[in-house]
This record gives structure tokens, C-alpha cells and sequence, in this order.
């Protein structure tokens, strides 16, 4: 059905439309032709700036940067997922000796930024626990204070008569909140986790400050390299090798929600989910 907001538009505009697409096809693809000019005049896309990649020590290394930008990052989902999990379900407590500790953590470590948390933890605990732990440590209390306030908005966006409903069967509150609540709730947040999972990703870069492991610092190596100082050529390696990597996991979040919601259907075409008093007395 049509909106009563927008009328259809008639030959003449779809006329002007197409035309006002192709001249901004036209604007872009000047701009774009007028940059790559100016990079190859600054010699700073030219044959020669691509060299390394033809180098087997060089893509070696940048492969072992990757997997440590890789480890990092698993390190730090993981952890930042069992931290919001623990904290989230300390903010969503009864008790307030658990709730108001875990406000206190969760908005501090939301408030300050990571860059900043990094250098203090690598300045505070470097020599205990080293580089590679000083930015995990730093991405899973920002990133899991954000995951925290995402899985409790999750949980409390679930309608009221789930959990009601639970409490009727004689449900505890922590059996509500594994059973029922949790399990609706995780469709919900998957975008959002993904998201999350994202940035902390794309924040393992922040470790070149502190010189920490991974594909930045390889690649900051490269381009002050007398053989070749080529920054512009290494950066556009390292954020096509970034965003193939976030992309990968854009798709994942994409197939576990298909799957979330096909196996959160009962055969009768309802939207039962396992462990609740529905799914139960089905």
C-alpha cells in the first residue's frame, strides 16, 4: 500500500532522477580519477610501492602479525563476553551489594576511553603481564563493559509475561534469566555482540602505541623502511586485510541469526523457544 507521505513519482521526475544519478556518478568518479592522479604524481601508488608484497620474508611477517592481531582479538572477545555476562547479571541482581558494584565497574570502564586504558595498564602492569596482555586487558574492560549493558537491555527487552510465566511453574529468578529470558534475548543482542566484536577488533590496532604484536606493527615497519617508506601503499593493505576480516564476521552474525531462528520455531510454525514454560509443555 502506498503511504499517504509520498506520491509515486511520474515520468518527468524519474526523467531528472536518472539524470541527477549519473551527474553525481560523473562528480565521483572525477573526484576519484583526480585522487589517484594526484597519489601517482606523489609517486605514492606507483609499481615500485607495491614491491613487498613480492617479497615471501615480508608477507610472512605480515601473516604472523595477522595471526597475533588474531589472537589478541580472540582473547579479547572471549573475555569481554564472560565480562558482561558476569557484570550484566550483577546489574540485573535483586542484591544491591551485587548490582551497585557492578554499576560503578561497568559506566567507569564505559566512560573511559580505550586508548587512554591501554597506556595505563601498559605503564602500571607492563612488566608483569607484557605488551600482549596489557591490550587485552584493556579491550575486555571496555569492550565487556559495553557487552554488559547490551546483554542486560537484551534481557530486559524480553515482554514481562515470560517471565511471569516462569515464576507460575515455580521457576527460580536465576532459572528464569538462564532458561527463559537469555535464550529470547540472544536473537536480539547477536547484532549488537557482532558489532561489538567488531570494535575490539578493529582496536587491536591501538597497540602500535605500546608496541604490542600484530599486523599494525609489521606493518609500521614496512613504511619507515628505507627501502621503501611507502605509508600509503601498507595502509591500504592493512585496511583491506581489516575489512575481509570484519566483513567475515558481519556474515557469521548473519548465518547465526538464520540459524537462532530457525531452531527457535516449533514445527507448528510458533515462535517457542527451548526452556521456556511453552516450549515446555509442548
Amino acid at each position: 500500500m502506498t503511504s499517504v507521505l509520498f506520491d509515486l513519482p511520474g515520468p518527468k521526475a524519474r526523467a531528472r532522477h536518472r539524470l541527477l544519478t549519473v551527474l553525481f556518478l560523473i562528480i565521483v568518479a572525477a573526484i576519484a580519477a583526480w585522487a589517484t592522479w594526484k597519489l601517482w604524481e606523489a609517486e605514492a601508488i606507483t609499481p615500485d610501492q607495491w614491491e613487498f608484497l613480492g617479497e615471501p620474508r615480508i608477507v610472512e611477517a605480515l601473516l604472523e602479525g595477522l595471526l597475533d592481531t588474531l589472537k589478541i582479538a580472540a582473547a579479547a572477545i572471549a573475555l569481554s563476553l564472560a565480562f558482561g555476562a558476569v557484570f550484566a547479571g550483577m546489574r540485573l541482581s535483586e542484591s544491591p551489594i551485587l548490582r551497585w558494584p557492578a554499576v560503578l565497574v561497568v559506566e567507569f570502564f564505559r566512560a573511559v576511553p580505550v586508548l587512554l586504558l591501554i597506556l595505563v595498564i601498559f605503564f602500571g602492569f607492563s612488566d608483569v603481564i607484557g605488551r600482549f596482555w596489557a591490550l587485552v586487558l584493556a579491550l575486555m574492560l571496555y569492550n565487556g563493559s559495553v557487552l554488559a549493558e547490551v546483554f542486560r537491555a537484551g534481557v530486559q527487552s524480553v515482554p514481562k509475561g515470560q517471565s511471569e510465566a516462569a515464576y507460575a511453574v515455580g521457576m527460580t529468578r536465576r532459572q528464569t534469566l538462564r532458561l527463559v529470558l537469555a535464550p529470547q534475548a540472544v536473537r536480539a543482542m547477536l547484532p549488537a555482540i557482532i558489532s561489538q566484536c567488531v570494535v575490539a577488533l578493529k582496536d587491536t590496532a591501538l597497540g602500535f602505541i605500546i608496541g604490542a604484536p600484530g599486523i599494525i606493527e609489521v606493518g609500521s615497519r614496512i613504511w619507515i623502511s628505507p627501502a621503501y617508506l611507502n605509508p600509503f601503499a601498507v595502509a591500504v593493505v592493512l585496511a583491506v586485510v581489516f575489512i575481509v576480516i570484519n566483513y567475515a564476521l558481519s556474515k557469521l552474525a548473519v548465518i547465526l541469526e538464520a540459524r537462532l531462528s530457525g531452531r527457535d520455531r516449533s514445527p507448528s510454525g510458533g515462535a517457542a523457544v527451548e526452556g521456556t514454560p511453552q516450549a515446555a509443555g509442548a
